[in-house]
């Protein structure tokens, strides 16, 4: 069976211009994923130091309140929001409003800047309380 040439071929990842819905479509996948992981991971360490005794409770305090702890922490709170502000903009979307590209855009770029300065208010607050 010969193939027609008159068919479009289907486009692929490579051809397509890269813009922030995509960006913001693909972070919410990785954000989403990554909460679960290391969310649970997180929680189970919680859960297992303190049932285990005061030692491993400690060991657990020491490591979240490292600066690696505390660099973890912040991903996963920015994650969190990004996660939460990607998925108010797809509910948006699923209601059938947004999709004007200017106006897509603008959300996208929107979302992804609102969880970088939300994430940084909430540590703001945190580090305030905390010294």
């Amino acid at each position: 069976m010969a193939r027609s040439n008159s068919r479009p071929l289907s486009p692929h990842l490579t051809i397509w211009k890269w813009g922030p819905a995509m960006a913001i479509s693909i972070l919410h996948r990785v954000t989403g994923n990554g909460l679960a992981t290391v969310g649970a991971l997180g929680l189970v360490w919680w859960l297992m130091a303190a049932a285990t005794g005061p030692e491993a409770y400690a060991t657990f305090i020491k490591c979240a309140t490292s600066p690696l702890g505390y660099l973890v922490m912040i991903g996963i709170t920015w994650a969190f929001f990004q996660h939460l502000f990607s998925g108010l903009r797809h509910f948006v979307l699923d209601m059938g409003a947004g999709y004007e590209l200017r106006t897509n855009r603008n959300w996208s770029i929107a979302a992804m800047v609102a969880s970088v300065l939300v994430t940084g208010l909430v540590w703001l607050y945190i580090c305030g309380k905390a010294f």
